[in-house]
This record gives structure tokens, C-alpha cells and sequence, in this order.
């Protein structure tokens, strides 16, 4: 089998950020030549797949600049210094549509763009879901949106969600319930 490693030679910040970090390294390559790359560290994050009782995904419509457009989303967020997933999950369920999970099964996770990030999301299905306190960010302008998990399905198939961890979320659920 063919070594395909790299070994980070140096690194070198280029910006330190609230939330990212960005640093360009100097890498050895399989083959002995040197590249660099630009890679952008992150803290981590969690996304949750929210499902009531009555088979509704509850989900949020945010406006994300970088995409430049609104976006129909599973709740996440990012994960603090040390933090469980598990209670970051919690905390961001409860910070972004009120709810409290009574169950939290791990659904996996992915990476985000592993091309240039080091961003991965511990994805979960958050289920006996329990109405408590909406507990937003300052910085968080967002709407609940309520549906049925057969509608959030037909819009990812449709183009109408088109966030990774959302469509990844809502097919592990579906594949889960037999769907």
C-alpha cells in the first residue's frame, strides 16, 4: 500500500480569530517534495436532528453570510474548550429552539471540508423532547421551523436544504427509522 501522509515541516499563523484560526504550513509530501496549505483550525461543533413525538424534525432558518442566503438548518453549534459533545449538544438545543433532549443518540459526524479545515461535527438525533427556556445568543436572529421528517426529506432531495450537516442529519435519521 502507498504511503499518502504528509508531515507538517512548520506552521506559521496568519490570523488568530474569535472562533478560527487560520495558519499556513509547510508540508513534506509522499513522495519527499514540499506543498503548502492553508488550514483553517476549529474548535469543533455538534448538529442535532430535533424529533418530536409526532415524526416533526424541528429545524432553524438563518441567514449565513458566507453563503449569502437563508438557510432551513438542523440546530448546532460550536463546541467551548474541553467541552463533551453531549452537553454541547444540550446546551445548543436548548439555546436555539427551547427544548431540553431526554435522549441523545450519536449519529456519527463528519468533516466539514477537510481540504482546508479541521472543523468536525458530532451529529446526534435528540429525541423526548422536553419544552424549556429559549436561551439565544445576542448575535442569533433565527426562525423554528416545524416538519413533518417526510417534507424535510423531500426538500433535501428537492435543493431547497443545502447544508451539509443538515442533509447528512436528516438521511441518518431517515436510514435509522427506516424511511
Amino acid at each position: 500500500m502507498r504511503r499518502l501522509e504528509e508531515t507538517v515541516l512548520s506552521s506559521e499563523p496568519v490570523y488568530l480569530g474569535k472562533l478560527v484560526n487560520l495558519y499556513t504550513e509547510q508540508v513534506e509530501l509522499p513522495d519527499g517534495g514540499t506543498a503548502l496549505r492553508e488550514i483553517v483550525r476549529h474548535p469543533g461543533a455538534v448538529a442535532m436532528v430535533p424529533l418530536a413525538e409526532n415524526d416533526e424534525v424541528i429545524l432553524v432558518r438563518q441567514f449565513r453570510l458566507a453563503a449569502g442566503r437563508v438557510m432551513l438548518e438542523i440546530p448546532a453549534g460550536t463546541l467551548n474548550p474541553g467541552e463533551d459533545p453531549r452537553e454541547a449538544a444540550a446546551r445548543e438545543l436548548q439555546e436555539e429552539i427551547g427544548y431540553r433532549p431526554g435522549r441523545l443518540e450519536p449519529l456519527g459526524g463528519e468533516f466539514t471540508a477537510p481540504g482546508y479545515t479541521t472543523e468536525y461535527i458530532h451529529l446526534f438525533l435528540a429525541t423526548d423532547l422536553e419544552a424549556s427556556a429559549l436561551a439565544m445568543d445576542d448575535d442569533e436572529f433565527l426562525e423554528i421551523v416545524r416538519l413533518p421528517l417526510a417534507e424535510a426529506l423531500r426538500r433535501v432531495d428537492a435543493g431547497e436544504i443545502a447544508d451539509g450537516k443538515t442533509i447528512i442529519g436528516l438521511l441518518q435519521v431517515a436510514r435509522r427509522l427506516g424511511r
